[in-house]
């Protein structure tokens, strides 16, 4: 990847226009021949890959399943390597938690578990977001503060949640308290190394009271705690690439994310229809745009096949819409692979599609995995589509003499 300290020097500021828009978790794999894209009826998708260049992209590398966090800092111009950021920030921030230094956030998903203490659902059945209000307000009053650290519980959406723990003496690196699938006995929240000690014994602490606190409301009868973290220092897009970018996106994380690289997260509905509206009405204020659908992600990790699809499907009906708009340049991308034959992200490289005045045309006849492992770009590090869109939008000087 091209350097920080390089692609700061090189960009400028122009009138053009960028719209990002990632449909979460949109490559999949074959069933019964076909992925979810390829089942999919996307005839104005498919006309605008027939007039763009297209490709493959890796998050972080062959072989290695991202998560949402790393995969959008690549998307975004980041080193996700370098840029190690725990979803509890990310949540956290995405509903508009002040967070300080003496925090640690952490990412919660209300959960079922059995009287063996097997996880039988991660998700308790995605509970409806204001039962989630009940039972974080529920737990906000049994537990106020834990060996001297003070909890906040804040709800998310459907079974997602965020607690902060504010004190002294909490640091990281903590693992994960959360067995990452179902059929599986919960895991503690373990520290790695010396200085993680406190924070291990407060979540832990943490996880044991609300437990008990949740013992009659099953199906969210337990937490799982990830992404224990604290907020790190990021530089901006408007310091690395002289952009006012702006982020349209109906969940926290992806919210969280954008505020964390300096994009103004703008006020928006639950639909898709919801979020092109808000594109329009803010237009000629930005020259970046994050466009963010969750849809594509969600029906995959379910493993519903056909929702995908009709997730899918439904994104296409909008792209006239999207073009009305004259955008200088178009990136239509995913930050991971979610097949719905996993139930899950996947290590499996994502769709790519990049339309300007400045490309050449590679012949690509449909948006599908297939079709642009053929495309013009071939398979690149996710990382490098940022270049690609600056330069583009002709907002790269030339390097070097």
């Amino acid at each position: 990847m091209v350097s920080e300290s390089i692609i700061k020097e090189i960009s400028i500021k122009t009138d053009s226009k960028i719209l990002l828009l990632v449909l979460d978790g949109v490559g999949g794999l074959p069933q019964d021949g076909e992925t979810e894209m390829e089942r999919a009826k996307t005839p104005n998708l498919d006309n605008l890959a027939s007039r763009s260049i297209c490709g493959l992209t890796d998050a972080i590398g062959y072989g290695i399943t991202p998560g949402s966090g790393p995969s959008h800092l690549a998307l975004f111009g980041y080193d996700p390597v370098k840029y190690i950021i725990g979803r509890g920030v990310l949540e956290a921030l995405g509903i508009g938690v002040e967070l300080t230094p003496k925090d640690m956030a952490a990412r919660g998903n209300f959960a079922t578990m059995d009287k063996r203490g097997i996880i039988v659902d991660r998700r308790a059945g995605r509970i409806p977001t204001e039962k989630n209000r009940e039972i974080c307000a529920l737990l906000g009053k049994k537990i106020e503060k834990i060996k001297g650290v003070k909890v906040f519980i804040r709800p998310g959406k459907e079974h997602r949640f965020v607690v902060i723990f504010r004190g002294d003496g909490l640091n990281g690196p903590v693992s994960d308290a959360d067995p990452q699938k179902n059929g599986e006995k919960a895991k503690p929240a373990r520290a790695l190394s010396s200085k993680a000690k406190k924070t291990e014994e407060v979540t832990n602490s943490f996880i044991k009271k609300a437990t008990e606190v949740l013992k009659s409301q099953h199906p969210a009868n337990t937490v799982l705690l990830r992404g224990i973290s604290k907020v790190p220092r990021i530089p901006s897009m408007g310091e690395l690439f002289n952009l006012s970018p702006a982020a349209i996106a109906t969940y926290p994380m992806y919210k969280g994310l954008a505020r964390l690289v300096g994009m103004e997260v703008l006020l928006t509905g639950e639909s898709i229809e919801d979020e092109l509206r808000t594109l329009k009405e803010n237009f000629g204020k930005y020259d970046f745009f994050y466009l963010h659908i969750k849809k594509t992600d969600s029906s995959g990790e379910d493993g519903n096949l056909e929702k995908k699809v009709k997730a899918i499907e439904e994104v296409d009906r909008f792209i006239p819409e999207i073009l009305n708009l004259k955008f200088d340049v178009i990136v239509i991308t995913s930050d991971h692979s979610t097949p719905s034959l996993l139930k899950s992200h996947s290590w499996h490289p994502n769709p790519f599609l990049l339309h300007s005045k400045f490309i050449r045309v590679d012949g690509t006849k449909r948006f599908t995995e297939r079709e642009c492992s053929s495309g013009g770009l071939g398979r690149f590090p996710a990382v490098n589509a940022m270049p690609l869109m600056l330069a583009n939008g002709l907002k790269l000087k030339k390097f070097g003499a």
